[in-house]
């Protein structure tokens, strides 16, 4: 499945400044392993030691927080958008 991933303006090192890059898999982990494949290192930076999405970032297939779906385990149908949403603190 070719679906499409926003890249952060502070991931966006990993990608040659692209904002949005093409990505391949039926589910989130498959397209996050490609995206690393393609990336090199883009990978450590969505994923903890163990695998999980990092606490502070939240990622969402078209307007659905995995987080409340099926984690890595979000089905990610051709043509779907997927956002990677760092977590932004202020005070």
């Amino acid at each position: 499945m070719s679906v499409s991933v926003r890249i952060p303006t502070i991931l966006r090192t990993y990608t040659g400044g692209s904002a949005e890059v093409t990505g391949e898999g039926a589910t989130l982990r498959d397209v996050l392993q490609k995206l690393d494949s393609d990336y090199p290192g883009i990978g450590a930076r969505i994923l903890d030691e163990s695998g999980k999405i990092r606490r502070f970032v939240n990622v969402y297939v078209g307007e659905e927080d995995v987080r409340f779906a099926e984690g890595l385990d979000t089905a990610t149908p051709d043509g779907a958008q997927i956002s990677i949403i760092p977590a932004v603190a202020g005070g």
